[in-house]
C-alpha cells in the first residue's frame, strides 16, 4: 500500500496542479498521512529549478497549517475521548505529569520533529494533547519546517540531480546530526 501511495505522489510532481497537491500533501502529512512532502518536493524542484524557494515556501505553509490541524486534533480528542478512557484506568494523573514533563521541553520535540524524519505528526497530536503553548508551538513549527524544506530546497537548486542520491540516503541522519549539534550548543551555553 505505501509503494502505491508513493507512486502515485511521484506521478503527481509534473502535474500542472502540483504545487496545490504539494501543499495538500503537507498539510495532509503534518497531521495524519504517513509520506513526507520531499518525495514531491525532490522531482518538482530538480524539474524546476527556478521554482525552487516557491515550492519550498508552499511545502512549509501546508506543512505548519497541518501542523496546527494535527494539534487541534490532539486538544480535542484527549479531553473528548482519551480523559474519560485514562480516568476509567485511574491513569490520568500519570497523564498530567507526562504533560507536565512534555510541556518543559515541548518546544524542542517540535523543533526535532519539524525538521529531522521523526514523524512530526505524532508530536503535532501530542503537543495539542498536552496543551503546549500553541503560540510557542506554532513559532516553533514555523522555523523547524522552513528549515527542513528550505534547506532540502537549497541543496536541491545548487547540487541538482546528484544530490538526490544523496539527500536520500544521508538527509535523515544528517538531520538528526544537526539536531544533536544545535541542542548540544544551547546546552553548553547554558551550562557554561
Amino acid at each position: 500500500m505505501i509503494r502505491r501511495i508513493y507512486d502515485w505522489t511521484m506521478t503527481r510532481a509534473s502535474h500542472p496542479n502540483a504545487m496545490w497537491i504539494l501543499g495538500l500533501l503537507a498539510f495532509i502529512e503534518a497531521s495524519v498521512f504517513p509520506i513526507p512532502p520531499d518525495v514531491l518536493m525532490i522531482p518538482m524542484i530538480l524539474a524546476r529549478p527556478w521554482a525552487a524557494w516557491r515550492i519550498a515556501l508552499v511545502a512549509t505553509a501546508g506543512s505548519v497549517a497541518g501542523g496546527c490541524l494535527g494539534y487541534l486534533i490532539g486538544y480535542g480528542f484527549m479531553d473528548l475521548i482519551g480523559q474519560p478512557i485514562l480516568e476509567f484506568y485511574g491513569k490520568a494523573q500519570a497523564f498530567d505529569q507526562l504533560a507536565a514533563r512534555f510541556n518543559e521541553m515541548g518546544g524542542w520535540a517540535v523543533l526535532v520533529a519539524g525538521v529531522t524524519p521523526f514523524p512530526y505528526k505524532v508530536i503535532t497530536i501530542f503537543s495539542g494533547a498536552t496543551h503546549l503553548n500553541p503560540a510557542l508551538f506554532l513559532g516553533v513549527s514555523i522555523v523547524a519546517r522552513s528549515l527542513r524544506f528550505f534547506v532540502l530546497a537549497g541543496l536541491l537548486w545548487k547540487f541538482g540531480a546528484p544530490i538526490k542520491t544523496f539527500i536520500e540516503r544521508w538527509l535523515g541522519l544528517l538531520s538528526i546530526l544537526f539536531v544533536v549539534l544545535l541542542i548540544g550548543g544551547f546546552y553548553l551555553l547554558k551550562y557554561l
